[in-house]
C-alpha cells in the first residue's frame, strides 16, 4: 500500500532544513507539492527546489523576519536542534543555556511567531523531538530536559490554539544521519532497536506528512523510533554485550 498527500498550493517552513532529518523532512514536502522554506544559521548554497533564509531561530530578531517573509503558512517544523557531549558536571552554563534555547526556546520563538499566519490558513506545527527527552538522557541532560519540554510545549500548545492551529510531535529514536554516527558506527546499536535498524529521514518525514495534513489529530506525540531501545540487562543475560 503506498501513501500519497498532495501540499499543492500549502507553504512549509522546515528549521533547521539544509541537512539530515530537516533536509529529508523538506524534501518529502516538496515532493509533495509544496511550496518549502528552508532555514540554518549557515547558506548552504544552491537547493533543489526549496527556498533558503538564513535565520538563527535562537535570536528573536532574525525569527520576526524569517516570518515575515510569508503571505501564507501552512506547516512549521520545528527541527532544528541538537546537541555536542554535554555532561553537567564540567560543562559551562553556558553551553547548557545554548543547548535549552536551541531545542526549546526557538521552536516556541518560531511558533509564537508563526501563530497568526498558521491560525489564519487553520495549518499545524509538527516538533521534532527525541527519545532524549522521554528517558534519561546522561551525557546530554540539558538536551533531553529541552526535548521533555518540546513534547510538553506541543501539548500546551495544542490545547491553546485549538482549534484553529493543530500542533503535534514526532518523538524520534536512533536515527541513521551523519550527526548520529558516533552511536551506529561501532555496530551494535541496531541490535538495540526491535525494529533492526535506525530511523531515517524518511521514517521521520513520513510521519510528518500525515500530521501536517488536515485532520483531527493535535496534542499527540507519535513515536518513530523502531520499537524503543531493548534493554541492556536482556543482552547480559545471553551474554551478546560483554
Amino acid at each position: 500500500m503506498t501513501v500519497s498527500y498532495d501540499y499543492a498550493g500549502r507553504s512549509v517552513l522546515v528549521t533547521g532544513g539544509t541537512q539530515g532529518i530537516g533536509a529529508g523532512i523538506a524534501g518529502a514536502f516538496r515532493a509533495a507539492g509544496a511550496e518549502v522554506t528552508v532555514c540554518a544559521r549557515t547558506d548552504p548554497g544552491p537547493l533543489d527546489g526549496l527556498r533558503f533564509v538564513q535565520a538563527d531561530v535562537r535570536v528573536p530578531a532574525d525569527v520576526e523576519r524569517l516570518v515575515a517573509g510569508f503571505d501564507r503558512l501552512d506547516v512549521v517544523v520545528n527541527n532544528a536542534g541538537g546537541s555536542p557531549p554535554a555532561p553537567v558536571s564540567g560543562t559551562s552554563p553556558r553551553l547548557h543555556a545554548r543547548v535549552i534555547e536551541l531545542n526549546l526556546t526557538a521552536p516556541l520563538l518560531v511558533s509564537q511567531a508563526a501563530h497568526p499566519l498558521l491560525a489564519a490558513a487553520r495549518g499545524a506545527i509538527v516538533m521534532i523531538g527525541s527519545v532524549s527527552g522521554a528517558r534519561p538522557s546522561p551525557g546530554t541532560s540539558a538536551y533531553g530536559a529541552a526535548k521533555a519540554g518540546l513534547h510538553h510545549l506541543a501539548r500546551c500548545l495544542a490545547a491553546e490554539w485549538a482549534p484553529e492551529v493543530r500542533v503535534n510531535s514526532v518523538v524520534v529514536g536512533l536515527a541513521g544521519t551523519t550527526a548520529a554516527e558516533r552511536y551506529t558506527g561501532h555496530g551494535r546499536a541496531d541490535a538495540t532497536i526491535p525494529a533492526g535498524r535506525p530511523a531515517t529521514p524518511a521514517d521521520v518525514a513520513a510521519a510528518c506528512l500525515w500530521l501536517a495534513a488536515p485532520g483531527y489529530v493535535t496534542g499527540a506525540e507519535v513515536r518513530v523510533d523502531g520499537g524503543g531501545e531493548i534493554p541492556a540487562w536482556q543482552f547480559l543475560a545471553s551474554d551478546d554485550i560483554s
